[in-house]
């Protein structure tokens, strides 16, 4: 008991607010190893993030695997997912761009009966290695590359439900962002552009090609961005809706793409 609470104490003087909770997390990702947990707990308290140290990340009731130099899954991307799978069909070819860990994807093939046809495609290889072992119980399909230039040519015009988490945070913005994920993820999963709607923007112009007749696109943004992300969307063809959690203080923007035309 002396023993964990040290730990408690360690955390706490390096600034993390819900110390015994992180110092249950450690114990049990330390597997009763002494100089495992010691060497755990040395991590975290020198701020790297919980979920690099532990090797996993709460998603929609999944453990994801993460690890060092990969983007850690908001909780708040949990919106974004669940509006996804209120609009996958049993089935439906569900893909999940810029998928970082696949956490996304992953957690819409959990939730839709029956399944789907996932596929998940990021341009960050150490990504993939953890995306490929969180889709791999869905039978996911993972594709390296830069956006659509990463898929196969047999998805276009078949994707119905395209949910995407790029990134969005202004260049200028990214040093007032918390340490763990400056120091820790990739600048790439982090940096949009000069008003962190450079991704977004290339993402919708190409959307029509990729996505089934009646097919949504799904982006995560933020409320002071949404309309421009909006904006986008509609300049790509799609008929468009924004949603908002409270709860969670997450905005997504969906698209849906026309019925019954070609797209190609």
């Amino acid at each position: 008991m002396g023993y964990m609470t040290s730990i408690v104490e360690r955390l706490r003087a390096a600034g993390c607010v819900f110390a015994e909770e992180e110092a249950e997390l450690l114990t049990e990702a330390a597997r009763d190893d002494d100089r495992r947990l010691e060497a755990l707990v040395a991590r975290r308290a020198a701020g790297e993030p919980l979920e690099h140290v532990v090797g996993w990340a709460g998603f929609c009731g999944l453990r994801v695997e993460v690890g060092a130099g990969a983007f850690v899954p908001r909780r708040r991307s949990e919106f974004l997912a669940e509006e996804a799978v209120g609009l996958a069909r049993p089935g439906a070819v569900v893909l999940d761009l810029c998928c970082g860990v696949g956490a996304l994807g992953a957690a819409v093939a959990s939730q839709v009966p029956g399944g789907v046809e996932l596929h998940a495609a990021d341009i960050d290889p150490a990504a993939l290695a953890y995306a490929r072992r969180n889709v791999a119980p869905y039978g996911g399909a993972v594709w390296e590359g830069d956006l659509y230039a990463a898929l196969p040519q047999r998805l276009l015009g078949r994707v119905d439900v395209l949910v995407v988490n790029a990134p969005y945070v202004p260049t200028g913005e990214i040093a007032l962002m918390p340490s763990e994920a400056r120091v820790h993820e990739p600048l790439v999963s982090l940096d949009g552009g000069e008003d962190g709607l450079d991704v977004h923007r290339r993402i919708a112009a190409q959307a029509l090609r990729w996505l089934a007749p009646g097919g949504h696109l799904l982006i995560e943004t933020s409320a002071r961005q949404a309309p421009l992300t909006a904006s986008a969307l509609t300049a790509g063809g799609l008929s468009v809706r924004a949603a908002t959690s409270e709860e969670l203080h997450a905005t997504v923007v969906t698209g849906r793409a026309p019925a019954g035309e070609g797209l190609l």
